[in-house]
């Protein structure tokens, strides 16, 4: 069955000791109304000098997971800045986000890259959360659903059925996140079914109704339970929300 999963993305935000508080005030509030679905998990990815205070608060709450918002695609050598998975592990993750929206304008990362990353990543034995979405005027042009499959295709899509069975899928439409504008639940549905029917194709059925598949682009306190209710929505990859406490346990009680 798919597991139903909640990732809190904090980007470029928040100190080591800024997290441990955030971190903190997450886990009093899941106290006082636990995850009580074996299938549901929560996924807290900070900025990588977080990782190992992170690890020591999470140490006792088996359904909430570390996460990495990126790494190189090298397992070491002379890469000034980069963080190898390795060091990830280390510190205590079992997930990391590849090929954010963020990531592919920014820095110009590109599906040959993406792919080495998930291939270093899972031989490490860490779960990727991969990013596909179209930008904006890709959407106006009706080229979404060329964009997400090409995207798919040249990446995770040439990994063996047994390895893409560990990967989760997050479809983000470029132009809902960080703008305050999210996708309707139905433009949400339509590309997770797309996406399931293209893992059919090229994999089986079984596998495509087995994967997790989360929706990303301005999910809310607000709007989550309605996204989520959609038969192919299994969770949420949050950006903004998940700064906040109060908002981002609403909506892992969302699921």
């Amino acid at each position: 069955m798919r597991k139903k999963i909640v990732a809190g993305n904090w980007k470029m935000n928040k100190t080591a000791g800024e997290a441990v508080v955030l971190i903190g005030e997450i886990l009093d509030l899941l106290k006082i109304r636990p995850v009580t679905e074996p299938l549901h998990r929560v996924v807290i990815a900070p900025p990588f000098i977080a990782l190992t205070k992170a690890t020591e608060i999470l140490k006792g709450h088996p359904y909430v997971f570390l996460g990495a918002q990126n790494c190189y695609s090298k397992p070491k050598g002379a890469f000034t800045g980069e963080i190898a998975p390795a060091m990830l592990v280390d510190a205590g993750c079992e997930y990391v986000i590849i090929g954010h929206s963020e990531r592919r304008s920014y820095f110009k990362e590109n599906d040959t890259l993406l792919m080495e990353k998930v291939k270093i990543v899972m031989g490490n034995k860490l779960i990727p959360i991969f990013c596909c979405g179209e930008l904006l005027s890709e959407r106006e042009t009706g080229k979404q659903y060329d964009i997400v499959r090409s995207q798919l295709g040249n990446t995770i899509f040439n990994l063996s059925r047994e390895e893409l069975q560990d990967v989760v899928i997050a479809y983000e439409p470029v132009w809902a996140i960080g703008t305050g504008v999210n996708a309707t639940p139905e433009q949400a549905q339509d590309m997770h079914a797309f996406i399931r029917k293209l893992i059919a194709e090229k994999y089986d059925s079984t596998l495509a109704d087995e994967m997790t598949l989360l929706y990303g682009g301005s999910c809310n306190a607000a709007n989550a339970a309605e996204l989520f209710s959609q038969p192919d929505v299994d969770g949420g990859l949050i950006g903004g929300a998940s700064l906040i406490a109060k908002d981002f346990v609403e909506i892992i009680h969302a699921l």
